[in-house]
């Protein structure tokens, strides 16, 4: 096989042998990526490909699939239970979330791991490692950026007799190869780079966890193509201002999508957090505008907190602010409470807010956010011990949620006597005046 390359549009698949700032088939602007394409050195074939056997689906059997632990249980957790051989993981987030620590600390707990160091030099993480008080003999630095000389380095020592059981590269932006003209985290490079190392992964059967850097518009730089080629893609949130990190699987092959990892960020390093169910509740004290709700992450209900501040506005335009919820979904709600509820929000400054840094993406949360801001407008708090679990309807009615009942008994696990559902009434008017008013 021999190679060539060519700038393919991402928007229609055309192909050609020069760049162009504009794709000639779709019009198209910076659509024309610099990619490889292999072609067949046989010209006598007529372009047919060989014949591959086909294989019938239920004549093929599987064993146990065999995962190796990372040891740390929250990672476990969110990737089914550990790494299956030849996983590809695409880990991403912002920078300083607690990435490259994570991964340290993954790479000290393997038998025998080979750390690509892209962005950070050998004495940097050394300087870390020591810091965080981790464990390095089985850490080997790989201070490379070249993807085929880090294959061929790896490649030399599978057949060793202590061949690689982890290989962590940090990050995929900082890779490249001399192939292509393009430069380190091009479109171009990344999937390369990316597809090169997935190939190794598959044929030797060795996990490799990938690190993604994140844009300004909060999605993985590179090609979407990369989401495509990796096995399992995890994404880290959380904020700076505080020590809790949550780790949350956005595909996986190799186990479910709902589950969520919980770290708490210390001098050690990243550590599991035991109570989960708690993690994001302090001590609550009744109050106009805060309301707890039970909501699901994964397979496990967590109790937040949602507050709200709705106050009188001297703007044109009265602002709407949600940190944590969607903030089309906070309108919807608004729009209910006018329209249903007949509360004069229209002229007001409204502030929405998931205390505790988690992003509440499930409806299970607007009777929450609705009692919320019914109960700051009004300036009355809800009953001590009370929390709220339902979604609400365009025409002002409390519908049940996925899994209410686990909910509930959370909550009340937790002390909460009384769990306002769609059980106490059926629309959001009749709630709002039966503890409100």
């Amino acid at each position: 096989m021999k190679s060539k390359v060519l700038y393919v549009c991402n928007e229609c698949g055309f192909s050609q042998t020069k760049w162009a700032g504009k794709c000639p088939t779709c019009s198209a602007w910076g659509s024309l990526v610099e990619t490889i394409q292999e072609a067949p050195l046989d010209k006598g074939t007529s372009g047919r490909g060989s014949v591959s056997s086909v294989v019938n689906l239920s004549s093929l059997s599987i064993g146990k699939l065999e995962r190796s632990k990372t040891h740390i249980d929250e990672l476990d957790r969110v990737l089914g239970g550990g790494l299956v051989p030849g996983h590809v993981v695409l880990l991403a987030g912002e920078p300083g979330i607690g990435k490259s620590t994570l991964l340290l600390q993954v790479a000290s707990k393997s038998t025998n791991c080979f750390y690509v160091a892209g962005e950070e030099s050998p004495i940097q993480i050394k300087i870390r490692s020591e810091r965080l008080g981790i464990d390095t003999k089985t850490i080997n630095l790989l201070e490379l950026t070249d993807v085929d000389n880090i294959i061929a380095t790896l490649e030399d020592t599978v057949s060793s007799d202590n061949p690689p059981a982890l290989v962590v590269v940090d990050s995929i932006q900082t890779i490249s190869t001399r192939d292509l003209m393009g430069i380190p985290g091009s479109v171009g490079q990344v999937r390369e780079c990316a597809y090169r190392l997935t190939k190794f992964a598959k044929k030797h059967k060795t996990p490799v966890i990938l690190v993604g850097q994140i844009t300004k518009g909060g999605s993985v730089a590179g090609p979407a193509t990369l989401a495509h080629m990796v096995d399992t893609v995890c994404w880290f949130e959380g904020e700076a201002e505080r020590d809790l990190r949550i780790l949350r699987t956005i595909k996986n092959r190799f186990g479910a999508t709902d589950e969520i990892g919980v770290f708490r960020m210390q001098e050690q390093g990243l550590v599991n957090v035991s109570d989960i169910e708690t993690a994001f509740l302090n001590a609550h004290d009744p109050a106009p505008g805060s309301v707890i709700t039970s909501v699901l992450e994964g397979s496990r209900p967590l109790l937040v907190e949602i507050q709200s501040l709705v106050v009188p506005s001297k703007l044109p335009i009265p602002r709407r602010v949600a940190s944590g919820v969607d903030p089309k979904r906070v309108d919807v709600i608004l729009a209910v409470l006018t329209k249903h509820v007949r509360l004069p929000v229209y002229d007001h400054d409204i502030f929405v807010n998931v205390v505790g840094g988690i992003t509440v993406k499930e409806p299970g949360a607007d009777l929450a956010i609705a009692l919320s801001l019914a109960s700051s407008v009004l300036g009355k708090a809800l009953p001590a011990s009370s929390a709220a679990v339902g979604e609400v309807g365009l025409l002002g009615e409390i519908r049940p949620v996925l899994r209410e009942g686990e909910r509930m008994k959370q909550a009340k696990r937790q002390g909460f006597k009384v769990v306002y559902t769609h059980t106490q009434a059926a629309s959001l008017k009749d709630l709002i005046h039966k503890i409100l008013r």
